[in-house]
């Protein structure tokens, strides 16, 4: 009787693997699924605003991240020098521009 309820154990501890597998299988899944619709494209968006960050010249016309639209006038390794109305300039960090506009938006 000990005999045959052992080999039933080892028996089951086979399925038990198979079946915790499964039940891992939810988890892996929702994690791939939350890579690809969540965490991957924020990363192409930091990339891609870093990128434009890096591309800034002097006479870019530019919106901050406060909303300020304005042309830069200088630029240093942090920080930028824009031009807000004729003859008022704000220094910004890089980092604080949003976006830049297409030349002849600000008139």
């Amino acid at each position: 009787m000990f005999i045959s309820s052992a080999y039933a154990q080892t028996a089951a501890a086979g399925g038990d693997m198979q079946s915790s597998l499964m039940s891992m299988l939810p988890l892996v899944l929702m994690f791939a699924v939350l890579y690809f619709v969540m965490i991957r494209p924020q990363m192409k968006r930091q990339k891609e605003a870093r990128a434009m960050v890096e591309a800034l010249a002097k006479g870019d016309e530019v919106v901050t991240a406060g909303g300020m639209l304005g042309r830069i006038s200088k630029i240093g390794d942090t920080y930028l020098g824009v031009e807000i109305a004729q003859g008022v300039e704000v220094q910004v960090q890089r980092s604080a521009v949003s976006q830049v506009l297409p030349k002849g938006t600000i008139k």
